[in-house]
Parts: C-alpha cells; structure tokens; sequence
C-alpha cells in the first residue's frame, strides 16, 4: 500500500475490480534476469518460457495481493487510484490511509490473507491429487509449478508481516499500538523497530555476502523513515490554516503569455511553478516540468495556455493544512491556489509546507529551551 504519485513511465496493462493496473518498466528486466537464469539452468527454449511463466503467474498473485488492499479499503469509503508492478512486488495507491487504528489492521491483513487462501487452495489441490513432492526437492526454481507457486504464496505471507515498514506487518504493529497510544507514537515505535531489523539485515547481509539481504535493509530503512516523516508532518499540521502558511509573493501568468516571459521570471525569482490566471481565476498551473517540456517540444515563443496544467487543486484560506497536504499527496499536484471570497490570495506547494514545519519545529526547540 502506498501514496506515491504514479510515474509517467508506467505502461497500463488494463482494468480489475475499477482499478486500473500499471506496470513499471523495470519489470520487463526481472523477466529478463529469469529467463536467463532459466537458460543457464536448462539451455532449453521450454526452460526459460517455463520460467517467465512462472513469475507470471507469481505477480497474478501479488495483484490479487493487492486487489486485497485495495477493495478492503474501498468498503471503508477510501478509493485506490490503481496498482503499480514493479520488480520487487507490487504498489496499491491508496487515496489515504485509514484513521480508524481497526480499519488500518484490517486493510493491511487483507494482502497476506489473499496469499493464505491462495497456498491453501493449491495445496488442497495437490493432497487431492497425490501431487506434492517432498519439500526438499521444491525451490524457486526447480520442482512441481503449482507447488512453487504454492511455497512463493506462503513465503510473501512471513515476509509481508514482518513488523516493518514499508511491510504489511509494520501497518499490522502500527495499528494495534494505535489502539493503546498516540498514532504519532505508535508509528515512531513501528518505524524504530523497522530501522532496527533493516540493521540486523544489513549485518547479516555484509557478514554474508548476501547481497539480497543488505537491498532488504535498504528498503526497509526508508520505508520506515519516510512512513514516520509523513506522519509526523501530518501532525505537525493538525489545526494550522492554509493561510499561516501559503506563499503570498508569486507572479501569474496570463494563458496567452510565452514561455520566454515564464523563463525570465524563473531566472529572476525564485519560484519555479506558476498559477495560470484568466481575469481573475486560476485556469491551470505551469510546473517546472511542464516548462522543461513546452521548450524542448515548442520554444520559447509558444503561449503558455498550450503547455499549462489545468487541473490545479483550489483550497480556502480556512482549510486545514493538514488535509492540503493530504490532497496535494493524493493528487500528485505541486501547487495548490488558495481563495478567499473567490480571489487568489495565494499559493501552497509541498515544498513550502515542509518548510513551514521546520520553522515551526525550530522555534518549539527554542521555547523548550526557555526557562521557567
């Protein structure tokens, strides 16, 4: 489960349950690696389709995995925007997290539990049929193929509860420490102990010689680090208006204006995203981005109303900050405009929220040092 903004890059391979699933390109790399590792072992054509299909049928289950996550979520009124595959799994983007500490369990329990059922059925099979070969014999790459598929299914079940962030387990250990604490402080505690495994992995991985072992501690240290950044900005922002903390200094654009006038404001400023402004009312919003492209593709002397972006978020200066960071998150935007009584006051971007909450920790830090 994740709230990252989907890349670009992402190829669609269609639609399940309204939810639309993305595969990363780096993808088409791991069937690479498999099917020459599968050369190596066999020298066959029949071993290296074998092979590809496998980790096929493997991501079927890690988007059923998902789907799992996703429709779990969705009977607690929270939307996926779609499921990403990449190399080393898979990502559901959720529009948010749930508040409720229970929601959160359950929504969490759901991926591993959709891998329980898969290993069980398959397993059933193979009883009924007297197919199962003795374990020793079963690995990721030699044995029966439902088999394998049925130890990989059982496999993702431990690894995805382990009690560590970017894991199910560490929204699962998360989730019941929220039930008794703070959330703040259940997650700090969640991501404390997914740092400390993300060591011992590394540890184990450097003495070793794995280097499997030491790519897990490395995801796992960042995902625990940026699950506590996120969610300690977000407390950091509960009860601060939108107006205490946009930026009140910019320069719109007029759509008919060039991207030379936009180039000469961000060589002369420091702002490097726009609002599009037509009498009066944002119309869209011109990224950085957006500019690099509109040059390469155009010049200079094109309008910016060509290039623009204009599904650009509108929030009121007496929204809470905490739920603008949340929607510019879930969006992907860069730039939200802020209205008061229907006239642009001014603009917030993730970049100044997080600037806003430095400030604010620094000057906490200083009163605690106070005396008396």
């Amino acid at each position: 489960m994740a709230k990252e903004p989907l890349s670009p890059l992402n190829w669609r391979l269609g639609t399940v349950a309204g939810i639309a699933v993305y595969m990363h390109p780096t993808f088409l790399l791991l069937l690479v690696f498999v099917g020459w590792q599968h050369w190596l072992l066999g020298k066959t054509i029949a071993a290296v389709f074998g092979g590809i299909v496998f980790i096929l049928a493997l991501f079927a289950c890690v988007v059923l995995h998902e789907l799992g996550h996703a429709l779990t979520a969705r009977r607690y009124g929270i939307k996926t925007k779609d499921i990403t595959l990449l190399p080393i799994g898979g990502v559901a983007r959720l529009e948010r997290m749930p508040s409720d500490p229970i929601q959160e369990l359950w929504v969490a329990l759901a991926g591993p539990a959709v891998n329980v059922v898969i290993a069980g059925l398959l397993y059933a099979w193979l009883w009924t049929t007297s197919s199962l070969a003795p374990i020793e014999e079963v690995n990721v790459v030699q044995g029966p193929f439902l088999e394998r598929l049925m130890m990989v299914n059982a496999f993702l079940v431990g690894f995805n509860l382990l009690p560590a962030f970017p894991m199910d387990g560490g929204r699962v250990l998360r989730a019941l420490l929220a039930t008794r604490m703070e959330y703040t402080r259940a997650t700090q505690l969640a991501a404390t102990l997914g740092q400390s495994m993300a060591f011992l992995f590394g540890f184990l991985g450097l003495t070793s010689g794995n280097p499997f072992l030491i790519f897990i501690a490395l995801f796992v240290w960042i995902g625990a680090a940026q699950e506590a950044s996120v969610v300690q900005m977000k407390s950091a922002l509960g009860g601060i208006p939108v107006s205490r903390a946009m930026i009140t200094a910019f320069h719109p654009l007029a759509p008919d204006d060039s991207l030379k006038r936009a180039v000469e404001l961000l060589l002369t400023g420091t702002e490097q995203d726009f609002p599009v402004m037509l009498e009066g009312h944002v119309v869209g919003v011109l990224t950085l981005r957006d500019l690099q492209n509109g040059l390469a593709r155009k010049g200079d002397a094109v309008a910016v109303g060509e290039v623009m972006r204009r599904d650009v978020p509108v929030v009121d200066a007496n929204d809470m900050l905490e739920s603008v960071f949340q929607a510019l998150q879930s969006t992907g935007a860069r730039i939200a405009a802020v209205v008061r009584d229907g006239r642009v006051v001014g603009l917030v971007t993730p970049d100044n929220v997080g600037e806003f909450v430095m400030v604010q920790s620094s000057l906490a830090a200083h009163r605690g040092r106070r005396p008396g």
